[in-house]
Formats: C-alpha cells, structure tokens, sequence
C-alpha cells in the first residue's frame, strides 16, 4: 500500500467534508461560497483518483 496515495485520498477527503461543511451550514459566514463549490468539486476529484489508484495498486 502506498502511503502517499492513503495521505491523499484522507486530504481529498478532508477537503470535501470541508467544503460540505459549509455548504450545509452557515457557520463559516466569512468564505465565499464559490470556495465551497470549488471544495467539493475538486475534494471529490481527489478522492476518485486516490481511490482509484489504491485499488489498482492492491490489485497488483
């Protein structure tokens, strides 16, 4: 397993729960909410590469 992908796919991750979180409450009042999208958008592109990656390398 490679660590690099496992430290990304948690950081992508990381990222998504982020920019639900503030797309789903108005706590964080001070960030625009394009950056949420933005978040979200690429949080979940991370996560679908990671995954991705990892499942090829634990199949080799």
């Amino acid at each position: 397993m490679n660590s690099k992908t496992v430290v990304g796919l948690i950081g992508s991750a990381f990222i998504t729960v982020v920019g639900l979180y503030r797309l789903f409450s108005e706590s964080l009042s001070s960030t625009p909410l394009f950056i949420a999208y933005l978040f979200i958008i690429t949080g979940f592109i991370g996560v679908c590469v990671n995954g991705i990656k990892l499942f090829k390398s634990k199949k080799i």
